[in-house]
């Protein structure tokens, strides 16, 4: 980007070639203008105003946003200015999920009064429970979830009071409590197997490990690596700036609509094979390929557009994904204890042989974090209808962080887009019986 001169202003000049009129509007911080600057633009002084038209938003800032920096240029993510590497490193994820939530690291006596505050409510109604058995046994995990996520707005109405801060601050923690009861509620159900209440002597996902997996009354106790590696996981996956399922709760946030049901429309967004699906699709496209010798041709049909290459590529990472490096260096970890998944070998050639096609890196197509997340969970014993669940647990800290932004912030108002009109000029009505 060329320099700003010691004389110029902070303003773009537009001539509207139409007119001959020329604007002037403000450049503001991060090369932005503002769309309704555009308004002023007009061929006639009683027309609407010039829109800017961006299908998918793929260039529009909607918000200001101080709870994740991406630069996708540079490969870096950062949570409230911390590098994700470092908090994968050496935070647990409820450190984590209080920095986004409350904007900074807690000192050990909060963290230690939020660890509280959230084990106290991880039991949830025991009318919940019957919900369960309204389900169908093959019902997907997702489904589930967000029905059992919606169901809450009803048990708790004071949710509705948004503009009270601690009641915001009450609704906040039962989601992150709840979201692991809910997600393995929904797991053994589809398993057939009793349910498995909280034990609070475990950690956040030591517990929910727990919950998932015993059998009968066993003493349970999860095993160390795969406990900490699904808590990397889910500091992996807290928050992502403005992707789908974060713009859709704070869309439905903007209505006032309770917190409950703003993340049960966000978990809607994220149950889309486009969103959440991407890790269950590396699988099947690792188990298609069957044999590291298939990886060069699976490779020119890549080329030829024949087949689609999952897991590299991302719509805002132009360079390696940081949060991939990081995840695979949690896969071998992982694989220490359950054993190496026969897929990773392809995944690893697959990767290796990628990043040195020229036809790859000058598309910037790099491996992001559903390359390999998917391959750790499989090893971990989790079906694949429950990625997406895994993904919904530790994003809705990110969700609610941006839907208490989103309230807080002066300039926003109910979220309302414009389109441009492409269908038919104003029409007379023809009676059925003449219709041709």
């Amino acid at each position: 980007m060329a320099e700003r001169g010691s004389g110029t202003r902070d303003t773009l000049s537009i001539r509207d070639n139409r007119t001959g009129r020329d604007y002037e509007v403000e450049v503001l911080e991060g090369d932005v203008v503002r769309a309704m600057d555009l308004r002023q633009i007009k061929v006639e002084d009683d027309d609407f105003g010039m829109m800017a038209y961006d299908p998918a938003f793929t260039n529009t800032a909607s918000t200001r946003s101080s709870v994740t920096e991406i630069d996708g240029s540079k490969g870096i993510l950062r949570y409230r200015g911390y590098p994700i590497e470092e908090l994968a490193e050496k935070s647990d994820f409820l450190e984590v999920a209080h920095l986004l939530l409350k904007g900074e690291l807690p000192t050990a006596d909060e963290l230690e009064g939020f660890v509280h505050e959230v084990t106290y409510h991880t039991y949830v109604h025991q009318n919940i429970a019957k919900l369960l058995t309204g389900f169908r046994y093959d019902a997907h995990a997702m489904g589930i979830m967000i029905s059992s996520v919606a169901a809450l707005s009803t048990f708790y109405p004071e949710a509705k009071r948004i503009d009270d801060a601690q009641t915001r601050w009450e609704q906040m923690v039962r989601i992150v409590a709840k979201m692991p009861t809910l997600a393995a509620f929904a797991y053994r159900h589809h398993r057939g197997l009793p349910l498995v209440y909280p034990e609070n002597h475990f950690s956040y996902t030591g517990n929910f490990l727990n919950m998932l997996f015993r059998i009968g009354v066993k003493e349970f106790e999860p095993d160390p690596v795969l406990e900490r590696a699904l808590d990397v996981l889910f500091i992996l996956h807290a928050d992502h700036e403005q992707n789908c399922s974060t713009t859709a709760m704070r869309v439905i946030g903007s209505s006032q609509a309770d917190p409950f049901s703003a993340l049960a429309g966000a978990m809607a967004a994220l149950y889309g094979p486009l969103h959440g699906g991407a890790n269950e699709a590396v699988l099947r496209m690792l188990t298609e390929i069957g044999d590291t010798e298939n990886i060069p041709g699976f490779i020119e049909s890549v080329k030829r557009g024949e087949r689609r290459l999952m897991g590299f590529g991302h719509r805002v990472y132009k360079a390696y994904d940081p949060r991939a490096n990081i995840i695979k260096k949690t896969a071998h970890d992982v694989f220490e204890v359950t054993g190496k998944n026969p897929l990773l070998d392809i995944a690893l050639e697959l990767e290796e042989i990628a990043l040195k096609d020229d036809y790859f890196v000058s598309r910037n197509l790099y491996p992001n974090v559903d390359f390999y997340s998917g391959l750790i969970y499989q090893a971990m014993g989790f079906p694949v209808e429950m990625f997406p669940v895994l993904f919904a647990i530790p994003r809705s800290v990110g969700w609610l962080s941006q839907w208490e932004e989103m309230l807080l912030d002066k300039e926003q108002r109910i979220a309302r887009p414009r389109q441009v009109y492409s269908g038919a000029g104003e029409r007379q009505y023809v009676p059925v019986d003449r219709r041709g």
